[in-house]
């Protein structure tokens, strides 16, 4: 049979870890003979689909009906979590597709779009997942280039009851530190300076390989590849940061003094039902010792509100824990009800009227504590990655905000889109600074800062 090449276009729906398999996805698909611009007319779409709450099925399914609707000629491939974790039900319940294929098949990728040309039956391949990492060298950035997503493992070796992920996207698997560090300079050589580890648990990084927690020793390998100047890590979990992780952070300039590390709640007895480490207090003692060792640390966190058998008293509870703790960032999630998950079937579901109360009173809770995290920068010239300039302002980064997740920096002063910039920070606002380029005189009625300058909105 003869290769099928032509234009593909690539939907992404869901998390960074999808981006980064879509964008190695198009790495391989180009360097076989295909061209991948996006564009609508495309002989084959693909669609790397999100599975992790009910929410996302439904965007998937709306994007795959509509893929499905405008194909013509072309093909139509459905990739990724929801592929995975529904298998043949999704094409029963979003048909018309060409193929249904699961994750941790990036590297085959030409092999798939060829399968699904003479076929009279849509291909449907969600075997578990075995990680196959594509060729370091073919990943086809889609982002800013001075900012990259770098995937260091896949899977979850946990199994909180209220998560879908391990079902779909199998057990932990580590990429080789060799690798990760060959896509590292990869990275840096195509102009990235800012590199943000990611996997579901990053703090189990090389235990499967190396029989050792190996994130420590990474760091310090990471922070020697030239070009690199931060280095960021998501998301850590709780029982797993280590004094020699706290060391490895504090230590290393390049590594953020940045630590994502979703707790989900802290009531001893709902982080039971959740199957989840810990509780509130050593949550706590963590971030006294996390806080003597790295000063400056910026600390973000998520929760659950409304999760099955979470009484008044023990919402309660969280609030008092968030008062506590004095978090920069925190986001929260009201419980989503996914079939497949033991938290699905347990007894005491929390009624939505409940649920949203209790996630506008914890954000209520969580405001004036970011505002007065903010606020104690006003006055002081920080670092800030510029992301975006326009109209005599620019808007960036600091270490302390992730992309797409945390807040903004916006200054007046004329730099350079990728630079590192320092910033006089002059108000402050519950996610966002507000300043101007150390050295620049800003103007004294200045403009506003234009509308529509960045593209993502923190959460």
């Amino acid at each position: 049979m003869s290769e099928h090449k032509g234009n593909v276009r690539i939907i992404t729906l869901g998390c960074a870890k999808n981006e980064v398999d879509s964008e190695e996805i198009a790495g391989v698909l180009r360097q076989a003979g295909h061209s991948v611009d996006g564009s609508q007319s495309a002989d084959v779409t693909i669609i790397n689909t999100c599975g992790f709450l009910e929410s996302a099925k439904h965007e998937s399914i709306a994007a795959i009906k509509k893929a499905v609707a405008e194909k013509g000629g072309g093909k139509v491939i459905v990739a990724g979590c929801l592929a995975q974790r529904m298998g043949a039900e999704l094409a029963r319940l979003a048909p018309g597709a060409d193929g249904y294929v699961g994750v941790g098949q990036m590297g085959n990728f030409h092999q798939v779009v060829q399968s699904v040309f003479g076929r009279t039956e849509p291909l449907i391949d969600v075997e578990p997942p075995h990680h196959k990492w594509a060729d370091v060298t073919t990943r086809a950035r889609t982002g800013r280039p001075w900012s990259a997503y770098l995937k260091v493992s896949e899977g979850c070796d946990h199994r909180c009851t209220f998560c879908t992920i391990p079902s779909f996207r199998g057990n932990h698997a580590s990429k080789p530190i060799e690798r990760v560090l060959e896509e590292a300079r990869q990275l840096a050589r195509t102009g990235c300076k800012e590199i943000n580890l990611i996997a579901q648990d990053v703090t189990q990084y090389g235990y499967d390989l190396y029989k050792e927690f190996t994130l420590p020793k990474l760091l310090h390998q990471l922070a020697e590849v030239d070009g690199i100047e931060w280095i960021r890590i998501l998301y850590f979990y709780p029982n797993r940061l280590t004094d020699e992780v706290i060391e490895a952070i504090a230590t290393q300039p390049k590594v953020c003094n940045y630590i994502d590390i979703p707790l989900q709640h802290a009531h001893p007895e709902t982080l039971r039902r959740m199957k989840r480490p810990w509780d509130g207090d050593r949550y706590l003692k963590l971030f006294e010792k996390v806080r003597a060792s790295i000063p400056d640390v910026a600390i973000r966190t998520t929760f659950i509100v409304g999760f099955p058998g979470e009484t008044q008293s023990e919402f309660n509870h969280l609030i008092d824990f968030v008062q506590a703790a004095k978090l920069d960032r925190v986001g929260a999630f009201q419980f989503s009800r996914e079939p497949g998950t033991p938290s699905h079937d347990m007894p005491g579901q929390v009624p939505s009227r409940t649920k949203k109360e209790r996630y506008d009173r914890l954000m209520r809770a969580q405001t004036p504590i970011s505002l007065a995290k903010n606020k104690a920068l006003v006055g002081q010239t920080i670092s800030v990655l510029v992301d975006e300039v326009k109209d005599g302002w620019m808007a960036g980064r600091s270490y302390r905000d992730a992309p797409e997740i945390d807040g903004w920096v916006y200054a007046q002063g004329n730099v350079l889109s990728g630079s590192f910039a320092k910033v006089t920070i002059t108000e402050a606002q519950e996610h966002d600074l507000v300043g101007h380029l150390s050295g620049f005189t800003p103007a004294q009625n200045p403009r506003m800062i234009p509308l529509q300058m960045v593209t993502r909105e923190p959460r």
